[in-house]
């Protein structure tokens, strides 16, 4: 039998973390508790999690400032959990490393779906030759991209573009994140480049790119390639 994954819960509100523990517990995952930042900081470093889930409002250190300096030195999953639904807030805890941003109220079966995509996401292993994900394969020897085994011109940007997704699989990519990826930090600014380019990439690649199914649209914040079953 696998050993049971383990999740950091770091939140200040003592109801949020007995809900969360009986849910996570019920789901057969391991559950740490910390009640402020400088204890969550702590216990991720000496208990190595294989999620976090990080609350912004706490009582010492803002959830921010926790997940910038968990970002320094490890590359844990960090499901954000705020009652703070704006989109500058999203796009500020993407851009400093978190993979996904649950708001409160939530939905036990919404959580555990996002937990799911994140631990994915942590061990899915691109290390092999061929990347598949669904419908799509990616040959990164060869540079070959199949769609159902056809095979699909791609111009050397939207290459560019598709392997920084591939990399990041199941994670959610700002606008800026994107743009200084593909394009360089002086051009973050300039995001109509990349709505151009998404377009041609789901033209290409998407069986309705109407209706995309594989690079996904968040709105107000950027976009994510799903991770197929």
């Amino acid at each position: 039998m696998s050993e049971k994954q383990s999740i950091l819960i770091i939140d200040d509100e003592l109801q949020i973390r007995r809900f969360l523990r009986f849910s996570l517990e019920a789901n057969d995952y391991n559950v740490i508790e910390s009640p402020n930042g400088k204890d969550g900081l702590y216990q991720a470093a000496m208990q190595r999690p294989d999620l976090i889930i990080l609350d912004l409002g706490l009582p010492d250190i803002d959830g921010k400032e926790v997940l910038q300096q968990i970002r320094q030195w490890n590359k844990t999953p960090v499901i954000v959990l705020s009652v703070r639904n704006d989109e500058h807030e999203k796009v500020t805890c993407f851009d400093l490393g978190a993979d996904d941003y649950v708001t409160k109220p939530f939905s036990t079966m919404e959580l555990c779906a996002r937990l799911k995509v994140a631990l994915r996401h942590a061990n899915k292993d691109i290390k092999e030759p061929v990347f598949v994900n669904g419908p799509l394969s990616v040959d990164l020897v060869n540079r070959n991209v199949k769609v159902n085994n056809q095979l699909i011109a791609l111009s050397p940007t939207e290459y560019d573009l598709l392997i920084y997704f591939v990399k990041n699989v199941g994670k959610v990519l700002t606008h800026r994140m994107i743009m200084k990826e593909i394009w360089g930090p002086h051009r973050t600014e300039e995001s109509h480049y990349l709505r151009v380019y998404m377009r041609q990439i789901r033209r290409k690649l998407e069986s309705d790119p109407s209706q995309p199914t594989i690079f996904v649209t968040e709105p107000g914040v950027g976009y994510r390639m799903v991770i197929f079953e």
